[in-house]
């Protein structure tokens, strides 16, 4: 073998080992991956799109206010406190109603996955969870206060980012 045809094995290994390695730190499963990075740059990044491109799917519906899901409402953690939809203020319901309707949302982060990073909901898969901006009057950017749905259906309140959640029971 020429010292040519082995500088061009050289290079070619050293493309297919880039290339391997960079396939393995985008997918996810990197070592060093931050696990605070943003959902929404995780997102951008698995799923090709910029940030300015195609919201993510929205999750299941929710039953309508009141309405009581096949089987009657569950708690998903018995552990989690329960608060009743009625008893929400109207921006949560007003943001409720757009996730049944699928969107359109005011924040371009609505609708993102929910890393559940603080654990205090029950763990799942990464992507179970979306978070969706509720409207704080008075407040100058998205506020604290949020909900959060399962893809099973489940719907959860925060009114401190994340600090405490409560599940929404539809019953009520």
């Amino acid at each position: 073998m020429t010292s040519k045809n082995r500088l061009f094995a050289l290079v070619a290994v050293l493309i297919c080992a880039f290339a391997a390695v960079a396939g393995y730190l985008l997918s996810g499963d990197g070592p060093d991956r931050p696990k605070a990075a943003s959902a929404t740059a995780s997102a951008t990044v698995s799923a090709g799109v910029s940030a300015t491109g195609p919201k993510p799917s929205a999750p299941r519906t929710s039953p309508p206010a009141g309405a009581t899901p096949a089987g009657g409402w569950v708690p998903s953690d018995p552990a989690l406190a329960d608060v009743c939809r009625t008893q929400l203020p109207g921006q949560a319901l007003d943001t409720l109603g757009l996730i049944a309707k699928g969107g359109p949302y005011p924040y371009r982060s609505d609708g993102i996955a929910f890393e559940n990073r603080e654990n205090r909901l029950p763990r799942r898969a990464s992507g179970y969870y979306h978070e969706f901006t509720v409207v704080t009057p008075g407040s100058g950017d998205r506020g604290a206060r949020r909900v959060v749905t399962g893809s099973t259906g489940e719907q959860y309140w925060t009114t401190d980012h994340y600090g405490t959640f409560q599940e929404i029971d539809a019953r009520c």
